[in-house]
């Protein structure tokens, strides 16, 4: 009687311990893929109002900004020019083209895109990372063009889940793969998600 209630125990016990490997081996996977999947659209949706602000940035400048520092000093004080034309300037039989030129505070419309300059360059849930950005000229169909690209790696916001063992769960998934809009070679302003 007594062994077959060590029997019956233990038999318990292997149930509990193959059960709870089973659980995890389930439940890695499913929580794998919810955090990259909510990780990965707070960075996306943190470098679309980054590519808003470097678009309102060179509205004001004409170029973009090679630094974090830059942009929001410039987005805090700088200005657009907004020009006004009264009359046609494709008739030639109106005798006068009146021009009117007024300023507007950028910080005006960056705060009505809804961007918050002072944590612009954290990456969400990157511990304090900040993206990388780059800002440079290059010729391009024979022509001087401005480019940038601001970016991560993968590794810098997925926190437990940056090794690259997680990729026997997504194929697609490279710890070091940036995440990142704009290129350094083209005057394109395109996110690798798009």
């Amino acid at each position: 009687m007594k062994k077959r209630t060590i029997f019956n125990v233990l038999m318990f016990l292997l149930i509990l311990v193959l059960g709870f490997i089973l659980y995890k081996q389930i439940q890695e996977p499913i929580a794998f893929q919810q955090t990259k999947t909510v990780r990965e659209k707070a960075v996306i949706d943190k470098l679309v109002k980054i590519r808003k602000a470097q678009e309102a940035y060179r509205g004001v400048t004409g170029k973009f900004a090679p630094s974090f520092d830059v942009l929001t000093e410039t987005l805090k004080n700088g200005r657009f020019m907004r020009i006004q034309v009264y009359g046609d300037v494709d008739d030639v039989t109106q005798k006068e083209v009146r021009y009117d030129t007024t300023y507007m505070p950028a910080i005006d419309s960056i705060r009505s895109m809804g961007i918050e300059l002072e944590d612009l360059a954290i990456v969400p849930y990157g511990e304090g990372a900040k993206f990388d950005i780059e800002a440079d000229t290059v010729t391009y169909q024979s022509a001087l063009v401005d480019v940038v690209q601001v970016g991560t790696t993968y590794e810098k916001f997925m926190g437990d889940f940056k090794d690259a063992r997680f990729k026997k769960y997504d194929e697609k998934y490279d710890p070091k793969r940036k995440i990142k809009f704009g290129d350094l070679g083209k005057p394109l302003l395109t996110g690798s998600w798009e």
